[in-house]
């Protein structure tokens, strides 16, 4: 009796194929985009207290003015790092993961204000920050550039 074994090719040593998962790349930069615009409308809203936000909603600290101002900058930022992801800088996706962290955290606190629209972007958060820490690799960055 033989036993049948086997082999990787070499070479491979495991890794994904070059420039597989890019479109999740692409589509995470693309809802970062999208997230950052509602980011900025959203956070100019808060900022001008308009009518838009749930009346009377009480924050763990601060009041919907300055979780505005923090919306619109994290939103500003967002659309900073999206466009290095586009153009396959391996750096803005790490800026990319922690802003759409913050982003997440920061939708938490705004939940009081709206919170079924905080929900939703709370769930595009985390299929972005899938795509950018599964399929984010060197080598998938750099197939798309």
């Amino acid at each position: 009796m033989t036993s049948a074994t086997t082999t990787t090719p070499r070479g491979t040593g495991g890794h994904r194929a070059e420039g597989r998962g890019y479109g999740l790349v692409f589509f995470a930069a693309i809802l970062l985009l999208i997230a950052g615009f509602f980011n900025m409308i959203y956070g100019i809203a808060a900022i001008a207290n308009s009518h838009v936000f749930t009346a009377n909603a009480h924050y763990v600290f601060g009041d919907l003015r300055t979780w505005g101002w923090i919306t619109l900058i994290i939103g500003l930022l967002q659309l900073l790092a999206a466009a290095g992801i586009l153009a396959g800088n391996q750096l803005a996706r790490w800026f990319a993961v922690a802003l759409v962290g913050l982003n997440a955290i920061d939708q938490m606190f705004f939940i009081p204000a709206y919170p079924f629209w905080s929900l939703t972007i709370i769930a595009v958060d985390v299929v972005a920050l899938y795509g950018l820490c599964v399929y984010g690799g060197r080598e998938n960055i750099r197939a798309a550039a």
